[in-house]
């Protein structure tokens, strides 16, 4: 691991001016980018540890009426906490559904949505094509073993997934980010936050040098109540998701139970949560049933250009959409938080 300089501020403000200096790096639990420093994938100048400020940590109710999360509320405390479970399960689930116990008592909302992929072509710098490692070099994973891929989204340069469960649910729930520099604050939409590839596949989310989050805030939602998160995996054990889906559905009870709104973001296809727009337009108005939800699948997959060892994963996406659709328009007292 390279040299580098260590502080630890106080407050807000001081974190953001010694966040001027080139190459430097917030830090909480560090579970991401500490793998990286001792791999050599990240070379912070400075490592500014904001885990003591005490003010980031808070979860309570946002001035809109919905729950504003701290940036430095831990995954724990988050799954764990009364109003997340709830009125928006949909995000303690998906929490719970990542890493392990160790990992989501140290791991942050903050760090949670700055988390880098797994791909192991990124983290293995014996690999000297990485257009996200170093731009310009060209992307390994393309002919190499890519199971784990993108299979919409993706560009020449790169075909890499974001990893996170948590952002999944925090897309499909409508969250907003909160985005504070010396220059102001800024709120940010969860499902504009993290970036597709193109040709800059380097940039993972919108998120300029010297921006720190602050916190994430989630909405008044008539969504929350009837939604679920399926994650499918190689095994039950901590394992990132070979496809995921957040499903969050606003039922008229009143109209045979007939689709009001809908959100479907799919998790582990994309180098963002893959949000499908077309489920409005194919299910409001109808009741969840085989036909409307084969419509909505085969609409996420229209656009899937699968690489060669993951084209299962198109399969496997529709048959989790359905899925996933079909336990969240349960009622709510037929599914459990664990």
């Amino acid at each position: 691991m390279h040299s580098f300089s260590y502080a630890r501020p106080r407050g807000v403000e001081a974190a953001l001016q010694l966040a001027q200096q080139p190459g430097a790096r917030f830090i909480a639990g560090g579970t991401n980018l500490l793998d990286l420093m001792k791999g050599g994938v990240e070379e912070p100048s400075r490592l500014i540890d904001i885990s003591r400020i005490g003010d980031l940590a808070h979860i309570g109710e946002s001035a809109s009426g919905g729950l504003r999360i701290g940036a430095l509320a831990t995954n724990a405390d988050t799954a764990a906490h009364p109003a997340v479970r709830e009125r928006y399960p949909l995000l303690a689930q998906a929490i719970l559904a990542g890493a392990s116990p160790q990992l989501r008592n140290m791991a942050s909302a903050g760090g949670n949505l700055l988390q880098r992929t797994r791909c192991p072509f990124f983290y293995d710098t014996g690999f000297p094509e990485c257009n996200k490692r170093d731009p310009g070099s060209g992307c390994a994973a393309r002919g190499g073993f890519n199971r784990n891929h993108a299979i919409l989204g993706a560009s020449e340069a790169c075909i890499a997934v974001n990893p996170s469960d948590m952002s999944v649910a925090l897309a499909a729930l409508d969250a907003i980010v909160q985005i504070r520099s010396l220059r102001g604050s800024r709120a940010v939409p969860v499902s504009e936050f993290h970036r597709l590839p193109g040709q800059t596949p380097q940039h993972d989310t919108v998120l300029a040098a010297g921006e720190m989050i602050v916190a994430v805030d989630l909405p008044p939602n008539a969504l929350a109540r009837h939604s679920h998160y399926l994650k499918i995996r190689d095994r039950a054990s901590y394992a990132f998701a070979l496809v995921s889906v957040a499903a969050a559905l606003d039922l008229d009870d009143a109209e045979g139970r007939a689709v009001k709104d809908v959100r479907l973001v799919i998790g582990s296809v994309a180098h963002k949560p893959w949000r499908v727009a077309e489920a409005r337009a194919l299910l409001v108005g109808k009741r969840v049933d085989a036909q409307s939800l084969a419509a909505v699948a085969d609409a996420a997959a229209s656009g899937a250009k699968p690489y060669k060892d993951n084209a299962f994963k198109v399969r496997l996406m529709k048959r989790a959409i359905v899925r996933a659709l079909t336990e969240a328009a349960a009622e709510p007292a037929d599914r459990r938080v664990a």
